[in-house]
């Protein structure tokens, strides 16, 4: 076992495991981020997706090792209760979430879709969530909820 150090939601961590543990084994199990879901375990659906710098990556068949001296956001880092992300006001304001397994990882991927295009188009909302799986129904929904956040965060 070997020590692993990053940032996580803006705190500097250092994680004592394996370092071909996936990154989304330590952040349930280990550090208690309950934000990425166990989807698919295949990079196949969305539900794990945090953020590693600027991109949305599936934390499922990302090693810890991969992370070392990186920032790592969860949906937990964007934003709490007291202070939601624009796109978690968004998608609230839209009723984009339904049974709300998947949301944490559209969040996700919508925040990094927003990091590099600040103002995007619907067609550009829908290839950046095209990788995340709903079954749910809410896709227009949660389109809205984008388009949204990002008006919302140009306005600032």
């Amino acid at each position: 076992m070997s020590s692993v150090r990053f940032r996580l939601n803006g705190v500097e961590t250092e994680v004592g495991a394996d370092p071909d543990r996936s990154l989304l084994d330590v952040l349930r199990g280990t550090l208690g981020m309950t934000g990425p879901h166990f989807g698919c375990g295949a990079n196949e659906c969305g539900a794990c997706n945090v953020l590693v710098g600027d991109h949305a990556v599936a934390a499922c068949d990302t090693p810890l090792w991969s992370v070392a001296d990186k920032d790592v956001t969860t949906p937990e880092g964007l934003g709490n209760a007291q202070a939601p992300h624009p796109l978690q006001r968004a998608f609230i304001a839209e009723q984009a979430l339904q049974c709300g397994y998947c949301v944490s990882g559209i969040l996700i991927s919508a925040a990094a879709l927003l990091k590099r295009n600040p103002t995007p188009t619907s067609d550009d909302v829908k290839a950046a969530l095209d990788r995340n799986l709903c079954r749910c129904g809410s896709h227009n929904r949660m389109v809205r909820a984008v388009l949204r956040a990002a008006a919302e965060m140009a306005a600032r």
